[in-house]
């Protein structure tokens, strides 16, 4: 028999809790629920009204992985939705998480979540901007730290505060708190950034996704800014052999140039010692303005 448990007055059925997704801990689809129960607090305000895109892995990550934007069939009519725009003359509804019962519905589903850098009801007017820092082997982590320092003093010299998470799979990702700003706009300027920081680390730095230049190298990829485009939102497990999350990291973990890597049993005892870290992300007064 499917469970049934109510979460803030919600009926939710939780399906096959006993699953193993994470091959290489054992770790069971129950426990990924109650990660997302766990540290809710904490993810909610990162995906409060942001058109959610899942990448589904019911299977784990060596099973089928599939990309969705739509409702899933059997949405409750309670989970929100927004209508957003897909293309010029093209919208469609797109799940948003508002509170704790949608966040452990869509964590049965067994997802990672990515949202884009603007909210539901401003489509294409972004309040963050990203970099995703991506390293080629046999470039890692610590090269991408050094990347990450690079862009954060260069932000700085332009009046912008930068906050760093692990991608939760092998770089990390820089954000942004920005004014309402046009994604075009913002997507003009982290191009010019990267394109600036090649030239100012020419042995380390790409901002394009050459293939053949990447061994030993960094990609800076600016492109997730445009309208269309969405980042693996602050806390999501990823879809990779141990329960991996994308985990706020502090500047002097950066610093150290260390390995950073978290996984899912490490969130909430870095939420009892920092707090939230990207905090900043959703206080309007923490905002910046493009020069």
């Amino acid at each position: 028999m499917t469970p049934i448990t109510e979460v803030e007055g919600r009926r939710l059925a939780l399906t096959n809790l006993e699953k193993v997704i994470h091959p290489a801990t054992g770790t069971t689809k129950g426990e990924i629920v109650h990660y997302y129960a766990t540290a809710a607090e904490a993810i909610l305000p990162h995906l409060h009204h942001r058109p959610l895109s899942f990448l589904r892995y019911p299977d784990g990550p060596d099973g089928q992985l599939f990309f969705t934007k739509n409702p899933p069939p059997g949405t409750p009519d309670w989970v929100d939705t927004a209508l957003v725009p897909r293309s010029e003359d093209v919208n469609a509804h797109q799940v948003v998480v508002q509170d704790l019962p949608s966040l452990i519905w869509a964590a049965n589903l067994v997802v990672e979540f990515h949202t884009p850098q603007w909210r539901s009801d401003a489509p294409a007017v972004a309040d963050r901007m990203v970099f995703d820092l991506d390293p080629g082997p046999p470039a890692g982590v610590a090269q991408c730290c050094e990347v990450a320092l690079w862009l954060r003093e260069r932000l700085a010299a332009d009046g912008l505060e930068a906050y760093v998470k692990t991608s939760g799979s092998k770089g990390l990702h820089l954000l942004v708190p920005l004014a309402p700003t046009p994604s075009r706009k913002v997507s003009e300027y982290a191009k010019a950034l990267a394109v600036e920081g090649e030239a100012a680390l020419p042995k380390l730095v790409l901002h394009r996704m050459a293939r053949a230049l990447r061994p030993g190298k960094v990609f800076v990829d600016h492109s997730q800014n445009a309208a269309a485009k969405t980042t693996a939102a602050p806390y999501t497990l990823r879809a990779r052999p141990e329960p991996t999350v994308s985990a706020p990291v502090t500047w002097q973990e950066v610093e150290s140039g260390r390995e950073l890597s978290f996984l899912m049993g490490d969130i909430a005892p870095r939420l009892q010692d920092y707090g939230d870290l990207l905090d900043p992300l959703i206080d309007p007064d923490r905002a910046g303005h493009l020069p």
